[in-house]
């Protein structure tokens, strides 16, 4: 298959071992509002058509596995993808593993991926604005065991599309005062957040300055990406990472 028709690749100095990819919403089998690459249960798609999707991105990327999927509720909970064996509530997976594939699923959050540059540990995060202010992209980075790391940023909301009220720009800068360079304001009380700006201040924070992507906008890109602010009804794009 194209890759650049049904899953990105993330540009990154990766080591050799590492494999990564986000898929796009063509090459599957649904239909209507969740055409057509949803690998996505909890949105009302056909289960038997998202099984499909599913097995297809198996098959495309070739994985060594089926991947790790998780019930994500916007939390930090990070969980070792290779002790998982049912559906667990958490927002991010990591492996020391080879062979096992770290997945999240998102529609405007951010997916965040990242990689230990010896290329022994990797992890899947889902990261939307309540997660990154909660410290899911920091506990995923801390089960990593190394500051070490590569960061890709995928496909998310871009910076000129996310509004947002006094609320959610007043929760991150009373975090911590630089989070104020990831807003703009736009009108009374209504700013635009630049989730990309603000996902790199939280790894800055942490001590991660090798973070690559970050220039996908999901709203605006109607053809590659599913975007919940845009369609609200709508699939979900899968972000995996696997070492062998």
């Amino acid at each position: 298959m194209n890759s650049t028709k049904y899953w990105l690749k993330p540009d990154w100095p990766a080591p050799a071992n590492v494999f990564a990819a986000t898929t796009l919403r063509s090459g599957g089998f649904s239909t209507g509002s969740f055409q057509s690459l949803n690998p996505a249960m909890h949105v009302g798609d056909n289960p038997e058509l998202v099984l499909k999707n599913r097995q297809r991105i198996t098959d495309m990327l070739d994985l060594p596995n089926a991947p790790v999927w998780l019930n994500q509720v916007h939390g930090k909970t990070v969980v070792d993808a290779s002790q998982v064996n049912t559906l667990v509530e958490a927002d991010a997976s990591f492996s020391h593993e080879p062979g096992v594939v770290c997945t999240v699923l998102t529609a405007d959050c951010l997916p965040v991926l990242l990689c230990s540059r010896d290329g022994r540990s990797v992890a899947a995060v889902h990261a939307g604005w309540r997660g990154l202010l909660a410290g899911v992209i920091v506990e995923s980075v801390k089960a990593m065991k190394t500051l070490d790391l590569l960061v890709w940023l995928g496909p998310a909301i871009g910076p000129d599309a996310f509004e947002v009220g006094d609320d959610v720009r007043t929760a991150f800068v009373e975090s911590n005062e630089r989070y104020a360079d990831g807003f703009r304001a736009v009108a009374k009380g209504k700013w635009l957040a630049d989730i990309y700006c603000l996902a790199r201040i939280n790894l800055a924070l942490a001590g991660i300055e090798s973070v690559y992507g970050g220039q996908f906008c999901t709203l605006s890109d109607v053809e590659r990406f599913y975007s919940f602010r845009r369609d609200k009804e709508t699939g979900r794009m899968a972000s995996l990472i696997w070492r062998i």
